[in-house]
């Protein structure tokens, strides 16, 4: 299944003439193209598909959309929960 999936963005650095950044996907850290959102900063929530960050996204509805999808138990087949009875979070 292909989703686009809202994530946080807590660090953000230029690298081989690239944008990319750090984001948080409730509290799994994966790296992510930043380049089609030059404005998004630290801070910032962000629509990720693939390792692209494709818009900005209010914090209200990054929560609300992350929040469907761990219903759904889509975040879990994406490996961006941990999933039930581990010890540590996947990063």
């Amino acid at each position: 299944m292909c989703l686009a999936i809202p994530g946080k963005i807590v660090e953000k650095q230029e690298r081989d003439g690239a944008t990319l950044g750090r984001v948080d996907f409730g509290g799994v850290i994966r790296e992510v193209h930043l380049d089609f959102v030059p404005e998004a900063e630290v801070g910032d929530y962000v629509i990720v598909h693939v390792g692209f960050a494709l818009s900005r996204l209010n914090p209200e509805e990054a929560e609300r959309t992350f929040q469907l999808l761990q219903e759904m138990g889509v975040l879990e087949e994406e490996g961006l929960v941990t999933p039930p009875g581990s010890d540590h979070p996947q990063n």
